[in-house]
């Protein structure tokens, strides 16, 4: 009788909550090498075939160019700061998972507690990560829904302007 339970134990160790719980991590590894601009740790993330969609930016392909940009358009101007509570996670079968939350970024010399504030720039993301035997890698970015000095007090849609 004890075996149909050991054999049950795999899957549920792949449980929702852990799987949430892991990507959380690594999305706070992530964005800590990007905030820091330790480019070879933000590297170590990214799939080397990445596709990075940004509604702004357009298409940019493979790791290297995502790392160049970061570098070029990123490091000492931009932190990025998940908005709380934005942050949720579904598995994909045979591949690993989607990431799907809301960000902000600001300029980190002008944060008085080094946090991004309401009214900082704000952007939706998601993120598809693929599971190889343990080793995570996001594989496609899409970045959108940019607002610059938005309010983060009117989810979900933050450019919409607050009734009078």
């Amino acid at each position: 009788m004890i075996t149909p339970i050991l054999l049950l134990l795999p899957v549920l160790a792949a449980s929702p909550d852990d799987l949430t719980r892991k990507i959380t991590a690594l999305d706070a590894e992530v964005f800590d090498a990007y905030n820091k601009c330790d480019l070879p740790k933000f590297a170590s993330f990214l799939a080397e075939n990445l596709e990075f969609y940004h509604d702004q930016g357009g298409l940019t392909l493979g790791r290297q160019a995502a790392v160049e940009g970061v570098k070029n358009n990123i490091c000492g101007r931009v932190r990025r700061d998940l908005v709380p509570g934005t942050l949720a996670v579904y598995p994909l079968k045979g591949y690993g998972a989607v990431e799907t939350g809301i960000h902000l970024f600001c300029d980190p010399k002008r944060t008085a507690t080094g946090k991004c504030g309401d009214g900082s720039g704000v952007a939706r993301f998601t993120h598809l990560w693929q599971n190889n035997d343990g080793d995570w890698r996001i594989t496609r970015v899409i970045s959108y829904d940019h607002c610059n000095r938005c309010s983060t007090s009117i989810p979900p849609d933050f450019r919409i302007t607050p009734p009078r």
